[in-house]
């Protein structure tokens, strides 16, 4: 997909911000500022853009955008700062190989690290989150939630990756409105959602495998008959951009407390399984106290920030945002730690969790996988 997806070819792409102006009411004049911050202002910091981060094709970056601007210009600024091996601008192997950037994320005042227990931040390994769709869509900010706005979004993003002298509020707002226009979506139809709520159905599929694939996210109940397949994919990935837990949840993931509609984070076995190969390092919850809980993990997600480790509805130990699959052919790689490369890693990685997490009640055939995949590609 390309930036200029709803102008039309002969359209540059300046007339395409003016037009999402005036076709979603955004301040034109905003808008446009918006843009050049976005494309162009490096805000005093180390070179970076806001785009540097945020391809115009995915939103974010590939192992294979990364290898190519390295084969172009290996003093881009990408590779400064957070996106070198040491954070120090020395060695470029990490984010070659995956495409992370180190994330220095603020402990909550109850959660420490066992090997440095004064340290009040902790340095990990994460992917960079798309701003495909969800500018305008989704009020869940960053992979972990810690961002209640897009102003400060967009402000930690520059003081933290850019080094940059974080600008006006004014600014801050023109960058989050920039990223609401017509450019920022997967699809004239996710568009037309965002600016009228005209309601997002399942594609019908075409193939016998697409077909098949979408019995997977169809809001049903669990069937054990069928192999708890049917509506397997939608206790999770429901609602308009497949993004929240359904109605159906709490009767399928198992856990000590309901799983409710409509949430918004789990956690799937991402850390727990750590096929990024990441460092791990033990965490420690109310240290000193009966409530007192040791966790080892790469990244312990949303506990970081919250400092809840007694977790019934499996929301904070280990878990992430659950990701919108509207576009989401277009967004590789995926997963918080970048760890599946393809949609059929992510197919592949799901088979070995429900075949785990269900005590082997649950097992994808190959030809589930593919099935799932092959929706999933429909899903614009």
């Amino acid at each position: 997909m390309k930036r200029a997806l709803f102008a039309g070819a002969a359209v540059l792409l300046v007339a395409v911000a003016v037009t999402s102006a005036e076709n979603s009411g955004l301040d034109e004049r905003r808008v446009l500022e918006g843009r050049r911050l976005f494309e162009r202002e490096t805000f005093g910091g180390n070179g970076r853009t806001c785009e540097t981060c945020h391809s115009k094709d995915t939103g974010t970056l590939s192992p294979g955008d990364v290898r190519q601007r390295f084969r172009a210009d290996r003093s881009d600024p990408l590779f400064l700062h957070d996106g070198s091996d040491d954070g120090n601008g020395n060695g470029t192997t990490r984010i070659r190989r995956d495409a992370t950037v180190l994330v220095t994320i603020p402990l909550a005042p109850n959660v420490s690290l066992a090997d440095d227990p004064t340290a009040r931040t902790v340095t990990l390994r994460r992917g960079i989150a798309s701003t495909l769709n969800t500018p305008a869509l989704d009020p869940v900010l960053m992979l972990d939630g810690r961002q209640p706005t897009l102003e400060e979004q967009a402000a930690g993003a520059i003081a933290d990756h850019a080094q940059g002298v974080v600008p006006s509020f004014a600014s801050l707002r023109a960058i989050a409105e920039f990223q609401k226009t017509n450019a920022f979506f997967s699809s004239p139809e996710v568009r037309q959602f965002a600016k009228h709520g005209r309601p997002l159905e399942l594609p019908a599929g075409r193939t016998a495998s697409e077909k098949r694939g979408r019995r997977f996210f169809e809001d049903v109940p669990p069937d054990l008959s069928q192999g708890l397949k049917p509506g397997l994919c939608s206790h999770c990935h429901s609602g308009p951009l497949l993004n929240t837990t359904n109605e159906f949840a709490a009767a399928f993931i198992p856990s000590p407390a309901p799983i409710p509609q409509g949430q918004r984070f789990l956690s799937v076995g991402v850390s727990e399984f750590n096929d990024a190969g990441n460092p791990v390092r033990e965490y420690v919850f109310n240290a000193g106290t009966p409530q007192e809980r040791r966790l080892v993990s790469p990244d312990p997600g949303r506990a970081l920030t919250t400092g809840i480790a007694d977790d019934p509805t499996l929301e904070h130990v280990n878990a992430f945002k659950i990701s919108p699959l509207r576009g989401i052919r277009h967004t590789a790689p995926y997963f918080h730690d970048n760890s599946a490369r393809t949609l059929e890693d992510v197919a592949a990685h799901y088979a070995n969790f429900f075949k785990v997490a269900s005590g082997g009640l649950i097992v994808l055939t190959p030809e589930d996988e593919r099935d799932i995949v092959a929706f999933m590609k429909l899903l614009d």
